[in-house]
């Protein structure tokens, strides 16, 4: 069953054509890999499904619900969550507070601080920052933090998690641990996952389809054995010489 789905999507930023064209679906349970290049078009893809920026042009559906000219907390409270390049998390709250804040104000919007509570427990205890609760958030390793970026997007109550390169900036050791967190509360919690992610290694790994951007333009889609042998996007990331 499609929960999400995006169609001719477009965005322009005076002359400059960011998305151009955009047309893919996300099926509920999936995770769907987004791959391209610097300057590919990823991170606005995210923006506009998000709610930070508006499309010039198409449309994008979620779970039946059109979310053309919705404000990213509308987006929020519809079920889809996302996290940014750059980790920012409530620097002078806790950890905890940091989750308890997404579960009052996301699609949760729980009313009870002990229901809040109990809720991050869990999501803390999933993502290995559960001993991490009571510390302020400034305090955390990169890699805390990256955690603590996927936590309070999955304690909005998110169905739909946009990853937004959550391994950039980790040894090979955390990746491979962020690979096995990914995995778990995707099992878990029976999440939908829409990620970029630079590291093609752990994105082959951890994708069930993958759609790739060139110059803001999708140029394939498919299961991450097509795309490993898609000549097209051999020669858009290795040259002619490897297509």
């Amino acid at each position: 069953m499609t929960l999400l789905s995006v169609r001719k999507l477009g965005k322009r930023f005076g002359g400059l054509q960011a998305v151009s064209d955009v047309s893919f679906d996300v099926e509920r349970g999936q995770i769907v890999g987004v791959m391209g290049a610097n300057g590919a078009g990823k991170t606005t893809l995210f923006s506009l499904i998000a709610g930070n920026n508006r499309p010039t042009s198409g449309e994008i559906v979620f779970d039946g619900q059109p979310l053309g000219g919705l404000r990213p907390d509308q987006v929020c409270r519809l079920g889809v969550a996302r996290t940014f390049q750059i980790v920012r998390p409530f620097a002078g709250l806790t950890v905890m507070e940091n989750l308890r804040t997404a579960a009052f104000f996301g699609r949760a919007q729980h009313r009870s601080v002990a229901r809040a509570d109990a809720d991050s427990h869990a999501i803390l205890r999933a993502v290995g920052l559960a001993e991490a609760a009571q510390q302020p958030a400034s305090t955390l390793t990169l890699s805390g933090q990256k955690r603590l970026e996927v936590a309070r997007a999955i304690a909005t109550g998110a169905e739909l998690l946009m990853l937004d390169e959550v391994m950039a900036g980790l040894t090979p050791t955390e990746v491979l641990q962020m690979l096995e967190t990914l995995r778990h509360i995707h099992q878990e919690r029976g999440l939908t996952i829409l990620i970029i992610e630079h590291v093609m290694r752990a994105l082959m790994d951890l994708s069930d389809q993958i759609v790739v951007l060139d110059r803001g333009q999708l140029i394939a889609q498919g299961t991450p054995q097509e795309i490993g042998a898609n000549s097209k996007v051999l020669s858009v990331y290795f040259g002619e010489s490897h297509a």
